[in-house]
């Protein structure tokens, strides 16, 4: 089955969601048939080249919105710190950081629903900048409209950052502030002003194998640019703070299975991959990833930019340059 529905996918022929729920149910024995069937697709679009992006919390904690996994929603009572907006200096700073090792793409991040007018004009100057110093702008900053969107897209923002989350079944469960259709409604305006999308989840936040195809189809649908795959890290505080972190194995799965459904995107792997995947780390590529985010994350440590240049040195792959 695995090789069945690989050569379908390899010939151009989208898995239906009946295909991608019989990969779900993969036996853990025949995952490294998975994986190296997910490995092939991926080599048949990308080679051996990896996009690597970075990002910054720009603005850290005091949100508004009441989403579970999140230590910086006000609703929850973690200790992850909170600072007010840093500022375009502060945000070029680290992009500098980031580019001098090759990093090509960075992004701003901000909590809260979005930014506020000032804010927003501050980070317009800092894409510019961003911009002039040669590394591709990429902004995560909440339900933006179309026009907020339109005007960061003219002074140079490349691709807009927004996560459906998990299915539109399952999201009532994680958030209650605000809807997917929301998200979905951010997303459709921002492919519409012409800027690259990125959208993906969080796996391990409870959800079932159903919600994690409903949300892959999702992205499909949307026709994003990159699904970034965040597993959960449980943080003390949070109303998931009782979960586990999901199994390697299971974690490398839905990295084949994202492969599977969305062989021409990006797959890019982001929170919780050290805390999930340990010494398993380097198998996302094997599993079927093409992009990676380097560095630390919002509120929890990734790896540093000279370990992951490194480990994809000793596997043989190039950092993307286009």
């Amino acid at each position: 089955m695995i090789n069945e529905l690989e050569s379908k996918v390899l010939s151009g022929i989208q898995l239906t969601k009946k295909d991608a729920c019989a990969l779900a149910k993969t036996d853990h024995k025949f995952l490294p048939d998975l994986f190296a069937a997910a490995e092939r697709i991926r080599r048949s679009f990308f080679g051996d080249s990896i996009d690597i992006c970075a990002i910054v919390n720009a603005k850290s904690g005091a949100c508004p919105e009441d989403c579970a996994y999140c230590a910086q929603s006000s609703y929850n009572k973690s200790e992850t710190a909170i600072f007010p907006f840093i500022g375009s200096e502060g945000i070029l700073e680290k992009a500098i950081e980031a580019k001098t090792i090759g990093v090509r793409k960075f992004s701003i991040v901000t909590s809260g629903r979005k930014p506020s007018k000032e804010e927003l004009k501050i980070i317009a100057v800092t894409i510019e900048r961003l911009s002039q110093i040669g590394i591709g702008a990429c902004a995560s900053l909440g339900l933006l409209s179309r026009d907020e969107l339109s005007y960061l897209r003219d002074h140079g923002l490349i691709r807009y950052h927004n996560n459906l989350e998990t299915s539109e079944r399952f999201f009532p469960y994680i958030c209650t502030t605000h809807r997917f259709s929301e998200k979905i409604r951010t997303i459709e305006d921002a492919k519409a002003v012409g800027l690259s999308i990125c959208s993906g989840g969080i796996f391990g936040m409870g959800e079932t194998w159903q919600d994690r195809v409903d949300l892959i189809f999702a992205v499909r649908d949307l026709d994003a640019n990159s699904m970034p795959i965040n597993f959960l890290s449980p943080i003390r505080g949070t109303r998931l703070d009782h979960l586990p972190c999901l199994s390697p194995e299971d974690a490398l799965k839905i990295v084949s299975l994202a492969r599977f459904i969305l062989t021409k995107r990006e797959i890019r792997i982001c929170g919780g991959r050290m805390q999930t995947l340990g010494g398993h780390h380097a198998m996302i590529f094997k599993a079927g990833a093409d992009s990676l985010m380097t560095g630390n994350y919002l509120v929890t440590t990734g790896r540093t930019f000279e370990n992951d240049f490194q480990m994809l040195k000793d596997q043989g792959l190039l950092v993307r340059t286009d």
